[in-house]
């Protein structure tokens, strides 16, 4: 290709400028060098590899982890005229031989491929023959055991750097602590590749977190003004994606379940359905999402706690892909810790154990934060933050901090007193002077802590409860019905050489403004002209066969209802339009874009 690097992200991908640092990782691979990339969802990993194909001869072979992954990335490249294909289980044998013969022609910039398939000798003796221009390996964590996402396929991917030792190799990543970092580079024998760690942050998701009660109430308070806007629902099980599912439905909501229980065909089609906008709300195990390319998911809401960070960040990632304002909320509920808890200690292996128990307490430690929630966050990631973000829940509105003490004190002695045998509910019923049978039988309604906790409610209580168990004050045995014991920790406070802070839970969200013009970062656009074109975007999409964000992405839309382009040139200056979506889509939407105008003048 004759044209510079930058010359080509503008042309075919319709950008201006190289975000940092894809134009050195660029660089690197059309150079012949090897590259590690960790980069967050949305920062613009697939360009990396995406271009030097384009720079370099032969063909870029992509490998990705999922069927619906490589067809997304597919029809976007082919609709900015970028020779791409997918080689797959999809295909039939009609349309696997045209893709070989294309492969073997020359006639393909850009491969997308499973591990699996890539790394069989038949199809590694096919590629021998032909100029590679790089290897590119997306989602790398699931090479690691460190990794979330572990998946025993991609190990062998190790030896391409055994087959193919002069051709550039490139992993990329959203999502990696530092052991699965250095496990990836282990792996893939990239121990002598250039890394590039761009950072964690996405400032444009709002990160809450609010304590369960009611939860399907709450998830219907959240919903309620986001009726046309594109969400994931996670839940922790297939039944309670179907509980979900149901109640959304009958309320009115246009939402869909998507899990491994249903049949591969009808997970497509639901899929398909939530890509091309035809439903607004998926609600899913994480069976869902890993590498989902639809820039404009508004919200991720976790209805139950993930296993860990990781997870977290991963899943929240896929809102705000294109980089407008986008919301992460989660619903944190201590009797999802304890099923949690319950499902790592089935874990036959004591190394993966007592991995995943560190990853859940941190998790825990995310969710009852009282401090700016990206710091911790980005913190886990080792990605030190300067200052509070101002866009997450606490930042915005401040937990306010009782001081528990005395209340502390008074539930650590009448576990001892009962002898460190009984559940939460004991406890409680105890402290609050319950006329229960057992607890009479028993003769607790003797000790001296019986009904000490009268004044305040069996909610404040299992707070509280749960309060000194996760800052280490009590044990809870989860393999013996969940019997409450005291630490060595629960001693200093207990003798009143230490003081206990609790704040107060938070279980509404911020109420919101409505507005008829929406900032996008530092944009302001027309809701009603975005509408329209979301409109015009929706009807090229079902022409095309293609989801809606394929033609335009949401924030190509905004700038398109803030600068109102009216002529080639000004359109091509709008993000995401390169010279042949101009050709393809320009005339119609600058005709909407008049029409409105028209409209408003008169």
């Amino acid at each position: 290709m004759d044209n510079t690097p930058r010359e080509t992200l503008k042309k075919i991908f319709g950008y201006e400028t190289f975000r940092a640092p894809q134009q050195e990782i660029i660089d690197c691979l059309i150079n012949g060098e090897d590259v590690f990339v960790l980069m967050p969802t949305g920062g613009g990993k697939s360009l990396c590899y995406q271009i030097p194909a384009l720079h370099r001869p032969g063909v870029g072979v992509v490998v990705s982890p999922l069927i619906s992954l490589m067809k997304d990335q597919v029809d976007s490249l082919v609709a900015c005229g970028v020779r791409a294909a997918f080689y797959n289980s999809s295909l039939n044998s009609v349309e696997a031989r045209r893709v070989l013969a294309m492969l073997h022609e020359g006639k393909l910039d850009l491969l997308y491929i499973a591990p699996e398939r890539l790394m069989s000798e038949e199809f590694l003796e096919r590629l021998q023959g032909l100029p590679i221009a790089l290897f590119a390996i997306d989602e790398a964590h699931c090479v690691s055991q460190w990794g979330h996402d572990f998946r025993p396929e991609y190990i062998r991917l190790g030896q391409l750097r055994s087959h193919f030792p002069r051709v550039p190799l490139i992993a990329l990543t959203a999502t990696a602590e530092a052991h699965t970092r250095k496990d990836i580079l282990e792996r893939l024998r990239l121990q002598q590749a250039l890394s590039f760690v761009s950072g964690f942050d996405r400032p444009n998701i709002r990160y809450s977190v609010l304590e369960k009660k009611k939860p399907f109430d709450q998830l219907s308070a959240f919903l309620k003004n986001r009726v046309d806007e594109a969400g994931i629902v996670y839940c922790l099980s297939r039944k309670r994606v179907e509980q979900v599912v149901d109640r959304l439905v009958t309320a009115g909501f246009s939402a869909a379940a998507y899990h491994a229980g249903l049949a591969a065909a009808e997970r497509k089609a639901v899929q398909d359905d939530f890509l091309r906008d035809d439903i607004r709300i998926i609600v899913a195990t994480v069976a869902f999402g890993m590498g989902i390319d639809k820039s404009n998911v508004r919200y991720v809401v976790h209805y139950d706690i993930p296993k860990n960070i990781e997870s977290y960040y991963q899943e929240t990632g896929r809102a705000g892909r294109d980089g407008l304002a986008a919301e992460a909320l989660l619903l944190f509920g201590y009797g999802d810790i304890a099923v949690a808890r319950g499902l790592i200690d089935n874990t036959h292996n004591p190394e993966r154990k007592r991995i995943e128990l560190h990853k859940l307490n941190s998790m825990v430690g995310f969710a009852e934060a009282t401090s700016c929630r990206r710091r911790i966050l980005l913190g886990y990631f080792g990605e030190p933050l300067e200052a509070d973000c101002g866009n997450c829940d606490v930042c915005l509105n401040p937990p306010v901090l009782h001081d528990v003490t005395e209340d502390a004190r008074k539930a650590l002695s009448c576990i001892y007193r009962v002898g460190q045998r009984f559940g939460m509910g004991h406890v409680i019923d105890v402290l609050r002077g319950a006329k229960k049978e057992r607890l009479l039988q028993l003769r607790h309604d003797r000790l001296s802590t019986y009904g000490i906790g009268s004044d305040k409610s069996q909610e404040y209580w299992g707070g509280l409860l749960r309060h000194l168990v996760y800052h280490g004050y009590l044990e809870q045995d989860v393999g013996n019905f969940s019997v409450l014991k005291l630490t060595d920790a629960a001693r200093p406070l207990l003798r009143g050489e230490q003081q206990l802070t609790m704040a107060a839970p938070r279980v509404k969200p911020v109420a919101e403004k409505k507005i008829g013009r929406r900032p996008a970062g530092d944009l302001d656009y027309d809701r009603t002209l975005f509408d329209a074109l979301r409109a015009l975007r929706k009807k090229k999409a079902e022409e095309a066969g293609v989801p809606p964000f394929v033609i335009f992405s949401d924030t190509s839309l905004a700038e398109m209802a803030a600068y109102l382009p009216a002529d080639n040139e000004a359109f091509l200056r709008i993000h995401g339009v390169g010279l042949h979506k101009l050709e393809r889509y320009g005339a119609e939407f600058m005709a909407e874009i008049r029409s409105f105008c028209s409209v408003g003048e008169s």
